[in-house]
């Protein structure tokens, strides 16, 4: 990536060969060639929020910026990348969507997310902070900004207008307005599950901004409740694997109390939706709450289920990559008879992959959108 700083070569996390996919993009360089441009003065208080890959916070490294993100991955890239060109450890501040932000923003940059509920929140926590004179610019695909997002910056910060497109990326600029009324936040969001899913039926849901299907259960994941293997009684080991708002684990949790389950999602904002969903049905058993990327760091050989709805989208990119890996991730996790258990949209093929990586693959359930599989650890 060519920045007004120098170049420099990044990578995503985790760093693979294969990929062609960038840890940049034009949104990147286009904000970055502002702020110079324009002589923003960046020995204040700098935060970057939503920093893809590190890209951001790399290039700006020798100003001690502050990242704010929601994917431990991205937090990952961004260390790989500081350390391939030997910027200081401590040099740049790494936070998550869920710490307290700095108390001051003198220079905020928002990498606009894919989530505007994730926007919106994250507006909202910083806002206390920006002030009259803050330098407040976001960047973006043209795909990425709409007048929704627009709207957003001028109802929690001010007065809002965009740039000229370059190479399909945009700019925001807005001017905070210290006299702002703003909203209150609406995050978490909580409701109330319905009859005929199992033993979730009438439990609670929180959900942290940017998480899916915020304010109602999926079809999806409705499915997958109804197809749920039978609890057993026997303290088996459980992984909710990329967990979202925990609905899933807390069902067999609920379904057996004697069950250790483990919810694992590489958002923080996920993660935080689990622990709060699983605590507020008061399921008696054993519960571990991690953001990670996928099983790594999980022993081989030490459970006996994964529950999986993977995702297939990186970022705006679609991709089976991550499904792949997770699916891969599982195989090494489980013990010798130990199942992992898949839904996914029927296109997606994931039978061909699981037969790949496990060398066997059965239908449990479908209906017209969707299909849940088993696969065996031999």
């Amino acid at each position: 990536m060519t920045t007004p700083w120098g170049e420099f070569a990044l990578t995503r996390f985790p760093e693979d060969p294969r990929d062609r996919l960038r840890a940049w993009d034009a949104s990147d360089e286009y904000v970055l060639r502002y702020l110079e441009r324009e002589r923003v003065p960046l020995s204040g208080t700098v935060v970057v929020l939503g920093d893809r890959w590190g890209a951001l916070v790399t290039a700006l490294a020798e100003h001690r910026p502050t990242q704010i993100t929601d994917s431990h991955l991205a937090q990952e890239a961004t260390r790989a990348n500081l350390a391939r060109h030997g910027v200081e450890p401590g040099a740049v501040r790494l936070l998550t969507t869920q710490d307290p932000p700095p108390d001051r923003v003198d220079v905020l940059v928002v990498r606009v997310p894919k989530s505007l509920a994730l926007l919106e929140d994250q507006l909202l926590r910083l806002a206390p902070a920006v002030h009259a004179g803050t330098v407040v610019v976001g960047t973006g695909m043209v795909k990425e900004i709409h007048t929704s997002t627009l709207q957003l910056f001028e109802r929690i910060l001010g007065p809002t207008r965009t740039s000229l497109a370059e190479k399909k990326a945009r700019l925001i600029f807005c001017t905070p307005d210290p006299a702002l009324e703003r909203p209150a936040s609406p995050w978490p969001y909580v409701y109330t599950l319905p009859d005929g899913i199992g033993p979730a039926s009438g439990g609670t849901v929180v959900n942290h901004a940017g998480v899916f299907c915020a304010d109602r259960l999926d079809i999806g994941t409705r499915f997958f409740l109804g197809q749920l293997p039978s609890s057993r009684g026997d303290g088996r080991r459980v992984v909710d694997l990329g967990c979202g708002n925990g609905v899933v684990g807390t069902a067999v949790a609920l379904a057996d109390p004697e069950a250790e389950v483990l919810f694992v999602d590489e958002s923080f904002q996920a993660v935080a939706s689990a622990e709060a969903t699983y605590k507020a049905n008061g399921v008696p058993g054993h519960a571990e709450f991690r953001v990670g990327d996928g099983l790594a760091g999980v022993p081989s050989g030490s459970v006996d289920l994964v529950l999986n709805n993977p995702p297939f989208h990186s970022h705006q990119a679609t991709t089976d990559a991550t499904a792949r890996r997770m699916f891969t991730g599982a195989r090494r996790a489980l013990r010798p008879g130990g199942e992992l258990w898949v839904i996914g949209n029927r296109h997606l093929g994931y039978h061909v992959t699981l037969r790949r990586i496990f060398g066997n693959s059965r239908l449990v359930a479908s209906d017209p959108k969707f299909v849940v599989l088993k696969a065996v650890k031999r």
